[in-house]
């Protein structure tokens, strides 16, 4: 059994980057990817702000080098540039020199061309290519193929924690000899049946979210994705290859309280905090930095908030919420916020809160709201909290 999962490769890309160094500078030139809709054919396009990726699909398949013919959704799409740019940051020459898997997370899956096709499919029998993208399992498929990979193939669907969730399952089948190496993540693409429900719950701001804000008025949806390479300490050791962090903690909580919201006082949030905590073996006072889920709504940032405190005390370590950036990317969120945490850890860096003015009345404590560089960032704690009650922590620490 494995002891120690390391992470020894990283790939992003979203409305504000589409690899890692682009990912990176325009989080250190505070530059978001919130704005008017281009991508998506919706009547929301002037109303409602989001963080799309700023390819095409057109183009994202001519990047990969991919066949126009084949049925490549969006979601798809994004998660071969993310597990590719992954694979090749790991250095990774022969994918099948060790047990290796992909676990993808996705939710949307291929909606984004079932709603396109959907009256085609049903008067004229066309494009029906597309029928089985799309079930979520065909991205990760599809993932798999291009970069390689025979021996594991999984789906996560848990909504916003799903990414969180692969990266765990991954860690897991490595610590269990089940694998030596997993490329673990998710992808998520904006569709009008995403951007219609969300906007059905109301929960969608009409300008740039403002996380952690008393005067909140939700969140802006994003797409995007991101994967990391897992891989076991003797794979580490045999090969002596560099590593970015290590991943040393991670817990799931579900609490179940309600189809969308959570607890009032974060039972869950805390719970899975506290696993991560547990496994990591570290103390509260070692986190130097929590990644918040802070999505900018009203349920959220007090659920979220009151369970730092509940864990962390009044004067937590230094919170922030990346989804000023990236926008909310559902499924794909937990993936796109574990690469920015390995970021922090490599560049020491804490990010900021954009867009904050007041603080909350029912917390003790601000989140950042300024880019912290030269600060020592040795141990990130990760969150990513799905509708259902399903809550996930991730800890990554410095090797």
């Amino acid at each position: 059994m494995s002891k120690r999962i390391f992470v020894t490769g990283i790939g992003i890309i979203s409305g504000i980057g589409n690899n890692i160094e682009e990912t990176l500078q325009s989080i250190l030139d505070g530059k978001t990817g919130v704005g008017k809709i281009t991508h998506l054919e919706t009547f929301h396009k002037d109303t409602i702000p989001v963080s799309e990726v700023k390819y095409s699909n057109e183009e994202l398949i001519e990047l990969m080098g991919l066949n126009k013919k084949d049925p490549f959704t969006r979601a798809t799409l994004m998660g071969i540039v993310a597990a590719d740019e992954a694979v090749k940051s790991a250095g990774i020459k022969n994918i099948n020199d060790y047990r290796t898997g992909v676990i993808s997370g996705t939710t949307v899956g291929g909606m984004d061309k079932s709603e396109q096709f959907y009256h085609d499919f049903l008067t004229a029998g066309e494009h029906i290519e597309y029928i089985e993208s799309h079930d979520c399992g065909d991205s990760t498929e599809r993932i798999a193929d291009y970069v390689g990979v025979k021996d594991f193939v999984s789906t996560t669907s848990t909504a916003c924690s799903s990414a969180a969730n692969s990266i765990m399952f991954g860690a897991r089948l490595i610590k269990n000899n089940r694998l030596d190496r997993v490329i673990a993540g998710g992808t998520e693409s904006l569709t009008k049946y995403h951007l219609n429900g969300f906007n059905t719950l109301m929960i969608l701001d009409r300008e740039q979210c403002k996380p952690f804000d008393e005067n909140r008025k939700g969140l802006n949806l994003g797409e995007g994705a991101a994967f990391v390479v897992l891989e076991s300490e003797d794979i580490v050791r045999e090969t002596g290859k560099k590593v970015f962090c290590e991943l040393t903690g991670y817990g799931n909580a579900c609490e179940a309280f309600h189809q969308t919201a959570s607890t009032p006082e974060g039972k869950g949030a805390y719970l899975a905090m506290k696993k991560a905590l547990d496994r990591s073996g570290l103390k509260p006072e070692q986190i130097d930095y929590i990644n918040a889920h802070g999505t900018g709504t009203e349920n959220n940032d007090i659920s979220e908030g009151r369970a730092i405190e509940t864990l962390f005390g009044k004067t937590p370590p230094p919170v922030s919420s990346t989804k000023s950036f990236t926008g909310h990317t559902t499924s794909a969120a937990g993936a796109i916020e574990a690469v920015l945490s390995v970021l922090a850890i490599q560049h020491n860096l804490i990010y900021p809160n954009m867009n904050f003015n007041q603080q909350m009345k029912e917390l003790s404590f601000r989140p950042v709201t300024e880019l912290l560089t030269n600060v020592k960032v040795d141990h990130v704690l990760s969150n990513s909290f799905g509708f259902g009650g399903n809550n996930s922590a991730l800890i990554f620490s410095r090797y």
